[in-house]
């Protein structure tokens, strides 16, 4: 059985945030997981774009190269790394569609708020959100566009708005799959929930939705020793 290859993108900005999701993936999942970090460290001779002033994390358009890291066959799955993972991985993994290029979750919503975690501007665009979570059919001949030239040099819009391939081989996967905290009503039944606005990480978001169940996975990734922590409280000052 091969491993359900899993993309989280690393910011070092909110690093707690890509370990506890990892964990949290982990621990819920019922066939082997390969959890690879999309960090710019690693990808110096792929990816060489410069810094747009709009983007919010490091992986804002590195994400693109998935499909290039995994030689343009099999699945991967992409996803932010300010998210908690409720259900078990293998359940979107089986949602592969044969007739996608990719499959995300299609939000239609405008965000509630101006500024977010970091005091970053909330951009505000069609198909917000939807490359936030993604699952590759990287071997999909539209797949295929993305090449590292092509990563760093289509714009922003042009890769999150899936200029790349058609709309019909855009396909759908269930809300419960990127649920997007502070924007949507809590959930209890969401399998991946996305700290969209700011983690609670951040001190001035700790009691958003779903931040205790956050805290709890925190504390049980740490090694038996370091059971007592103490509560992040992070300014994103």
């Amino acid at each position: 059985m091969e491993p359900i290859r899993v993309f989280i993108g690393f910011d070092k900005r909110e690093a707690v945030a890509f370990s506890v999701l990892a964990n949290s993936i982990q621990e819920r999942a019922s066939r082997p997981v390969s959890i690879t970090a999309v960090t710019l460290a690693n990808l110096r001779e792929l990816y060489w774009r410069n810094r747009d002033p709009k983007q919010s994390t490091d992986f804002s358009f590195s994400r693109f190269l998935v499909p290039h890291l995994c030689g343009y066959n099999g699945r991967a799955i992409f996803m932010d790394c300010d998210m908690l993972c409720r259900g078990d991985i293998a359940e979107l993994w089986g949602l592969w569609d044969q007739h996608s290029a990719v499959q995300v979750v299609k939000h239609h919503y405008t965000p509630t708020t101006e500024r977010k975690f970091l005091d970053n501007v909330q951009t505000k665009y069609e198909k917000k959100n939807w490359t936030s979570v993604m699952l590759f059919d990287c071997a999909h001949f539209h797949t295929r566009k993305l090449t590292p030239e092509y990563v760093n040099t289509a714009s922003g819009l042009e890769l999150h708005q899936f200029k790349w391939t058609e709309e019909d081989r855009v396909g759908e996967l269930p809300r419960q799959w990127n649920h997007l905290v502070g924007e949507y009503p809590y959930d209890k039944d969401a399998k991946l929930v996305h700290f969209t606005i700011g983690g609670p990480y951040f001190h001035e978001y700790e009691n958003c939705d779903y931040s205790s169940e956050w805290f709890n996975e925190y504390r049980a990734s740490m090694r038996a020793d370091q059971l007592f922590v103490p509560r992040l409280k992070i300014s994103s000052r």
